[in-house]
């Protein structure tokens, strides 16, 4: 009788010190099952849109890059605007989907004053596109017989010549250089005439993310 007693005494001691970690395991289980739903819904999926980018790319730094040329752009004050931070997140919304579209492509970015496109190119090359720059037609011609790419930006107004970039075209025609080019200038009056090699034209820098975008679906696609 004094056996069992002392058996049961050593059993009821086992289990008083068992308790404690079973009652913090069921705990972890009651939170890890309560968070484990809006894990998978908020923060997975964030996770899989970074990875979506690629290793070397952060959207931390494709969207400080846009906050700063949307300050180059219109100003410190209306670049906080509602409107122009709506802008700002339907492009980063299209980046990340778009970002296998863009890695790998081949920008050539003729500007007389390349310092106007600095953190726009900085960002195109943040997704893994490569970007040249030239200052001038011969410039570019140049880059154009030494490399490939898969599209143009140009402005039209350089030094003195209010349409270097249109008569770029015409070089680019005589050389039989056939690329989609986008406009990116303040002054471009679309009634003069389009050329036919330009596939765009804007002065917003969102609405040139859009048309590079659009520009590279099309590449990608006439690939596969």
């Amino acid at each position: 009788m004094a056996k069992g007693y002392l058996m049961s005494e050593v059993l009821w001691g086992k289990l008083i010190d068992i308790v404690p970690s079973l009652l913090w395991i069921l705990f972890a289980l009651v939170v890890f099952f309560s968070l484990r739903r809006p894990f998978l819904e908020t923060i997975v999926p964030r996770i899989t849109s970074i990875g979506a980018l690629g290793v070397e790319v952060t959207l931390t730094e494709v969207e400080r890059l846009l906050n700063k040329v949307a300050e180059n752009a219109s100003g410190e004050k209306e670049s906080n605007s509602a409107t122009t931070r709506a802008n700002r997140r339907a492009v980063l919304h299209r980046l990340e989907h778009a970002a296998n579209y863009l890695k790998g492509g081949r920008i050539l970015w003729v500007d007389d004053i390349p310092s106007n496109n600095q953190y726009l190119t900085e960002m195109f090359r943040e997704l893994d596109m490569k970007v040249d720059q030239a200052t001038s037609t011969s410039e570019a011609l140049n880059l154009l017989n030494r490399s490939s790419y898969d599209l143009v930006i140009s402005d039209i107004h350089r030094g003195k010549d209010g349409q270097a970039g249109i008569k770029m075209l015409h070089n680019f025609r005589e050389q039989g250089i056939n690329l989609p080019v986008l406009v990116h200038a303040d002054h471009f009056d679309p009634r003069l005439g389009v050329d036919p090699m330009i596939f765009g034209y804007t002065p917003q820098y969102d609405e040139l993310i859009h048309y590079v975008i659009d520009v590279m679906e099309r590449v990608r696609l006439s690939d596969g």
